[in-house]
């Protein structure tokens, strides 16, 4: 946020000219990054702070205002990716308030507009203001046929294909709902579906979201409905567009009317007849902020009264009938009593500010997110500082930085261990394809490391690795809790061991003979194993199938790659020049697969397990196919083989299988349901077939 250097109060009709023009300009970057992109750059603290500005400088100067001010302007313009849907009730947004008194206020000007007497009751309702996508449904015959984001609250974005895929929103409604009614609400993430789901994207290289809320949005907006159907997306209910016929006179009576239909409503909204009664439902709801399990940055008040509402009706942007009161960024003072360092499922060196305990917004924080080990040097934080620490809208605390007045002047910088605190591997920092290091810091440990083995033993029994049926996640992780399987080779022992047990596996809970021996039968069918599935299977970062199938056919055996990835080592020699010249290898592999390498424990990991399975060479790739040498892309639902037969069958054939559409691809397969893929070839004139077709042009019937 640009410096504001001289208050509103103090400006001369110029400047406030100037200050407007900056401000309309500088909010409308960040409405497109937040509501188009689903990437803020700004905290809402700091959004919210340049809207008070404008409006403070526009109340002073209200014939300054400008046609295009932030105060005219609800969100964003709908994205191109997305038809478009004119609403037919426009989907604006409330006033804010920040305080108490803002809240007086609200009651105060409803009743002056309504020339109310004092003695006369306003109920009001108040409900969590949820942090997450504004959606309307449109039902009709009680049937959902339309969804649509807010976008600049007339005209938002088609979404209807991939609401239709959510759980959490109901495809009918009860048989007295009205013929018509637009619902509006919020779509939005838990924080453990949105914890899994960046452990997820962490795990496969995608992209990791900053906040549950642009986790949801970028969710939702998904050209590919299949990717929505699987993130975990909640909604509630808690307003409506047209409608035919409304089944009750008051806010509440409606959003209980919503709830009887199957529609998902807030347990925590409640009619308020005070003030008193509207300022301590807040501070309830606040003060349970952390508890919710969902995002919420405030309190949304709503005169009960529908015939008031509509007399009171809007101005500008806004009703004058409602109110988000938002809740403040609230931060205090505490002292670091020291930095832990997590190690996550990936290797990923996490510091944890260890706090003396403080309260922070009603909650007791005694723990902290530091980000990273630049973060800390940037803030120059120090254990036995006193620390300044935040609780805002994402409710995970963070340290802003230190009390320089309060630090000991004996005080050292933290230095950022250069080794895994488990397993006691070098955590490194890899080198982005800029040439800048990575942020995060990674234990290379890979196997040896037990913060990272359950989750590098489920990859490796996973589908595209071992792919050993019955060995899911679940089995994997109580079978390493019980010190059953370790390690990989420990799969391929378990039978034997088993034998000699005082405690057999089939008087396990759950398990009997049977199941026990078709487990026992699952692990033996994968003791031959493919020389790419064997790489892809060993976990080492950067190395997806596609890699490991480049190096597969580079080495040819495991015993080769194994040797030359330790002779690589120098980084220097031939050996380390021919790993970077394998096509589709660059440095930041090949370091990754060195490194890996390098340890020791890892070697010894590879050798044990090479005594129990047999790891065949690649077929090798024909030279004479239609589509050898030539790069294919496949796309939607493939009927007569599975996406990763495709990609096999191709490989074979000498063709190189791609991910994603480009100008060097030369051929696209596509089957029903193609999206986005189908487009960019289109765009790139890139020839497509169907799956009947690229049967035909192979020769395979």
């Amino acid at each position: 946020m640009a410096k504001q250097t001289v208050a509103v109060d103090a400006l001369t009709p110029l400047e406030a000219i100037a200050e407007l023009e900056r401000l309309a300009a500088e909010i409308a970057e960040h409405d497109r990054a937040y509501h188009e992109q689903d990437a803020p750059t700004i905290s809402d603290a700091e959004y919210d702070a340049l809207r008070l500005r404008n409006e403070a400088i526009e109340a002073r100067f209200p014939d300054l205002v400008r046609s295009d001010s932030p105060s005219r302007r609800v969100g964003s313009g709908p994205s191109e990716k997305f038809g478009k849907v004119r609403h037919a009730v426009p989907m604006l947004s409330l006033s804010n308030g920040f305080s108490d008194e803002d809240a007086a206020d609200f009651v105060g000007r409803v009743r002056r507009f309504l020339n109310l007497g004092e003695d006369e009751p306003v109920e009001v309702t108040a409900e969590p203001k949820i942090d997450g996508l504004s959606i309307s449904l449109r039902y009709e015959n009680r049937r959902l046929v339309q969804a649509a984001t807010r976008g600049d609250g007339f005209e938002g974005e088609n979404v209807t294909a991939n609401v239709m895929v959510l759980r959490g929103v109901p495809k009918s409604l009860a048989a007295d709902a009205p013929d018509l009614i637009e619902v509006r609400g919020e779509i939005y993430m838990s924080h453990k579906d949105f914890a899994s789901l960046n452990e997820k994207q962490n795990q496969t290289g995608e992209k990791v979201f900053a906040n549950p809320r642009n986790a949801a949005a970028g969710s939702l907006r998904q050209l590919d409905p299949s990717i929505t159907a699987a993130r975990p997306l909640k909604f509630f209910a808690y307003a409506w567009g047209e409608e035919h016929g409304l089944p009750a006179d008051t806010q509440m009576g409606i959003i209980a009317a919503f709830a009887a239909w199957g529609l998902p409503t807030n347990p925590l909204m409640k009619l308020c007849r005070s003030v008193e009664e509207l300022l301590a439902h807040y501070r309830l709801i606040e003060s349970q902020r952390a508890e919710l399990g969902y995002d919420i940055d405030g309190v949304v008040y709503k005169v009960n009264r529908l015939d008031w509402q509509q007399r009171l009706g809007f101005v500008s942007r806004s009703p004058r009938w409602g109110l988000a009161h938002k809740f403040s960024a609230e931060k205090a003072t505490t002292v670091l009593e020291g930095i832990d360092i997590q190690v996550g499922r990936t290797g990923a060196l996490t510091p944890v500010a260890r706090l003396k305990p403080v309260t922070v917004g009603g909650v007791v924080v005694s723990n902290a997110t530091l980000h990273n080990e630049d973060e800390i040097a940037r803030k120059d934080i120090r254990i036995g500082d006193t620390v300044i620490v935040q609780r805002a809208g994402d409710v995970i605390p963070q340290v802003l930085g230190h009390v320089p007045e309060k630090r000991d002047p004996a005080s050292v910088p933290y230095t950022f261990p250069t080794e895994c605190p488990v397993c006691k591997s070098h955590a490194v920092r890899e080198q982005r394809e800029s040439g800048k290091l990575d942020v995060v810091r990674r234990c290379t440990g890979g196997l040896i490391c037990s913060a990272q083995r359950v989750e590098r033993l489920k990859h490796f029994a996973s589908r595209n690795a071992f792919d050993i049926e019955g060995l899911g996640d679940k089995i994997i992780a109580e079978f390493y809790a019980d010190e059953l399987i370790q390690w990989p080779h420990d799969i391929f022992t378990l039978e034997a061991r088993d034998k000699t047990s005082l405690k057999r596996l089939k008087n396990r809970e759950g398990w009997g003979e049977a199941s026990v021996a078709k487990l026992f039968d699952a692990i033996d069918q994968r003791r031959t194993i493919a020389l790419d599935r064997f790489i892809f299977a060993l976990g080492i970062r950067h190395v997806g199938e596609t890699t490991a199938r480049a190096l597969a056919r580079a080495y040819g055996s495991a015993n080769t790659f194994r040797e030359q990835m330790i002779a690589a080592a120098d980084e220097q020699g031939d050996a380390w020049r021919e790993l970077n010249a394998i096509d589709g290898i660059g440095e930041i592999v090949a370091e990754a697969v060195v490194q890996f390498f390098a340890e020791p424990h890892n070697r010894d990991a590879v050798d044990e397990l090479l005594k129990h399975v047999t790891v065949t060479a690649l077929e090798a790739r024909s030279t004479t196919s239609p589509v050898a040498g030539k790069t294919v892309v496949f796309t939607g639902a493939l009927e007569r083989m599975t996406r990763e037969e495709a990609k096999a069958m191709a490989e074979r054939l000498g063709a190189k299988v791609s991910g994603s559409v480009s100008k060097k691809t030369d051929l696209l397969v596509a089957g029903p349901g193609a999206g986005s893929k189908l487009k960019d070839a289109e765009k790139y004139g890139v020839e497509v077939i169907d799956e009947n077709a690229w049967f035909e042009r192979v020769g395979a019937s």
